[in-house]
């Protein structure tokens, strides 16, 4: 049984879990009219279909102090991790989601953003948000499955970068 908790210090080796491939099948399309944000997927063609993965972050829990770090756990293996930071305004932050490829598909993830809902709740924050890469379409959906809505497009931030052209999508959702 999957089971989700705050990873507190005596655990903190758990933050580390590595980040492993996902797939980019294809290109969320944001269009922004009448006030209302709306999405297609443009999916690829199979040839087009490509893997990618995310560098390893190596994240130190005691110089993060101000995050709150959500594992996802198969028994005592940490298979999942949230990691939840303040935020500007009402909102607080979901910097990172991740689980082991071995779990996807089985409502991981679901869990892990259930606790982050309810963290945010207890902490007096109206909701969490988050970045989508417009080109991860597996992260952009399930989001938008779990609560969130599209509140913004940041076409910049990877202006100057290896990544240029790429978009982030910027994910809300409320929790009050």
């Amino acid at each position: 049984m999957i089971t989700t908790k705050i990873i507190d210090s005596q655990h903190k080796v758990d933050i580390n879990i590595l980040n492993e491939p996902f797939k980019l099948f294809g290109q969320i399309l944001v269009s922004y009219n009448n006030g209302k944000w709306d999405y297609q997927l443009k999916k690829y063609s199979s040839e087009k279909v490509t893997e990618m993965r995310f560098p390893d972050e190596n994240y130190d829990y005691d110089a993060m102090k101000d995050s709150v770090f959500v594992g996802a756990y198969d028994g005592k293996k940490c298979i999942g991790l949230a990691i939840l930071q303040p935020g500007f305004f009402k909102y607080m932050y979901l910097s990172d989601l991740k689980v082991n490829k071995k779990y996807r598909g089985q409502h991981v993830g679901q869990k892990l953003i259930a606790k982050a809902k309810e963290i945010a709740r207890e902490k007096g924050y109206a909701g969490l948000y988050t970045q989508g890469q417009d080109n991860n379409p597996g992260a952009c959906l399930f989001y938008l499955k779990t609560g969130f809505y599209i509140g913004g497009m940041d076409t910049n931030v990877y202006c100057h970068t290896k990544q240029e052209g790429k978009a982030d999508i910027i994910f809300y959702c409320d929790v009050k």
